[in-house]
């Protein structure tokens, strides 16, 4: 235990990506600086600290990837690799005076709902401390997930997921394995395949890559860019905009994304002659279901005559020796996941014990992740999720839902000092139920549900809990405001005798507020 023992703050904040630093800098410019930020590695940075995989890149431009109120108008390309991304994370943390809040080393091992104090009592990796509100800020894309192959505990190589790289570990002449086919892979297979002996890539699903438009920005446009800001923001203006358009196709006409589709096919074609490998590398869904990814590279190397694509997945492994589910063997040395993270089943869910005594983990374990407006869990007052279900993006900057996620908690916490006195907000299961209703509806015919695909946006029964089917425009006007109609004010417990009962109330004045404010929205 940490001189941090006991110690009581006003939020607490878990985890130190985007998320996490968005939510600290939103609370300073609220005026609240009793808060924490609890980061369970020693820097800041979320998964742009963890992937350092070679080639690891941003496929979002970088001027939208980018928080708006904290404009770098010397991105070094219009698409920004690792590096650079986690360099302007440094950057936020400088600038924003974020240092002394932050608690690194200090992994959440658990966080209970103390229903008579209305506080959130945190166990850390560092000591234990109260919080009368927290943000969860742990990302979706921060827990690596590892399938479970029967014989890998026996591999006498190396393996590691592409998260965890072990720069230690010389690929140069060794015969590697490569797991997976997401956003991961195709950027660590062009990097890695003219240095090893042999490359054999397990593909049980084809991915649809475009062209990757990327550049250097010139040095005349930074000089524009930091002489002139508004420049940068009508960049940015423009980006964001072009991705709204874009939004229809995905959500309403999955038909529409035919063009799209024929574009894909001739990035193929052109890459890959060889007429069965080209058969291989192209999917049998529509365009959309899955992340569209964005690579020149990817399929050039592919076809180099040392790599190989299994067109199955891993299913064995015996020895030095891989096992395809079709039967095909490989001998290698080397054994690369890159089979994404656990995002429907998020591990820090199976830590926050709501006020029930349930972990957030068993409330979702029957109809699946759900949450009121993206952001707060029936049974669970004073916990906001940043990125939390139904929240995700396949085509824009996650950066946008952030910052509309931001808005909300600043007035969650305007209305919580409005209440006055110790008070909670617990979001109506019956809200909670009407927004995951609203949204379902909607993801109805979207690509991601038609598009034929078994994709990670999709939990275990095949629910849809991870991505938001709109706009970012829609988004940020539905998480304007916090609106009260939609959660049950809880105050301390008022004693009788022995017993203890919960005092509830609804708001008068304030819920009806809250209506109007969510017909406006609505409207």
């Amino acid at each position: 235990m940490s001189g941090h023992e006991h110690e009581h703050v006003r939020v607490a904040v878990i985890g130190s990506g985007f998320g996490g630093l968005g939510a600290a800098v939103r609370l300073r410019r609220e005026g609240i600086t009793d808060f924490v930020i609890l980061e369970r590695a020693s820097g800041v940075g979320g998964t742009w600290r963890d992937n350092s995989y070679p080639g690891c890149a941003c496929d979002v431009p970088s001027h939208l990837y980018s928080f708006s109120f904290a404009p770098h108008p010397d991105w070094p390309r219009t698409f920004s690799g690792q590096r650079h991304i986690w360099e302007y994370l440094e950057y936020v943390a400088d600038t924003f005076r974020l240092r002394p809040h932050l608690r690194f080393d200090s992994e959440v091992k658990l966080a209970r709902w103390d229903t008579e104090k209305l506080w959130w009592e945190l166990e850390t990796a560092s000591g234990t401390l109260t919080a009368d509100v927290v943000v969860s800020a742990t990302g979706p894309l921060s827990d690596p997930k590892i399938p479970a192959i029967p014989g890998l505990d026996s591999f006498p190589g190396k393996v590691f997921h592409s998260a965890k790289w072990d720069h230690d570990y010389d690929l140069r002449g060794k015969r590697v394995a490569m797991i997976g086919t997401g956003a991961s892979a195709i950027q660590i297979v062009p990097a890695i395949q003219k240095d090893v002996a042999r490359l054999t890539l397990f593909q049980r699903t084809p991915p649809w890559v475009m062209p990757r438009v990327d550049r250097k920005i010139t040095a005349p446009e930074r000089w524009l860019h930091r002489q002139l800001p508004a420049s940068t923001k009508l960049r940015r203006g423009i980006l964001w905009g072009i991705r709204e358009l874009q939004v229809q196709a995905f959500t309403k006409h999955p038909g529409e994304l035919g063009l799209v589709e024929s574009l894909a096919k001739a990035n193929i074609a052109r890459a890959v002659r060889d007429p069965e490998l080209r058969r291989k590398l192209t999917p049998d869904y529509r365009i959309g279901c899955k992340r569209i990814l964005l690579s020149n590279s990817y399929y050039p190397a592919l076809a180099r005559p040392h790599v190989d694509v299994v067109a199955s997945g891993l299913a064995e492994v015996r020895g030095s020796t891989v096992v395809a589910a079709d039967g095909t063997e490989t001998e290698v040395d080397a054994i690369v996941f890159g089979t994404g993270f656990h995002v429907t089943d998020m591990p820090i869910a199976e830590r926050v014990v709501g006020a029930e005594g349930r972990t957030l983990a068993e409330s979702w374990s029957g109809n699946g992740m759900a949450a009121l407006r993206g952001a707060t869990a029936s049974g669970f007052p004073n916990l906001m999720t940043v990125i939390g279900p139904n929240t995700g993006l396949g085509n824009s900057s996650m950066i946008l839902m952030i910052e509309s996620q931001l808005n909300y908690l600043a007035d969650y916490l305007r209305q919580l000092n409005v209440l006055g006195g110790r008070a909670a907000l617990d979001p109506r299961p019956e809200a909670v139920e009407r927004w995951n209703d609203f949204v379902q509806q909607r993801m109805e015919r979207t690509v991601w549900n038609t598009g034929g695909c078994n994709s990670w946006y999709l939990d275990a029964s095949g629910r849809n809990t991870t991505i938001w089917p709109g706009t970012t425009g829609e988004f940020r006007r539905a998480t304007r405001y916090a609106d009260l109609a939609e959660y049950d004010i809880l105050r301390p417990p008022v004693k009788q005798g022995t017993d203890a009962t919960a005092t509830t109330t609804q708001g008068t004045a304030k819920a009806e507020r809250g209506r109007a404010r969510k017909q406006e929205s609505a409207a």
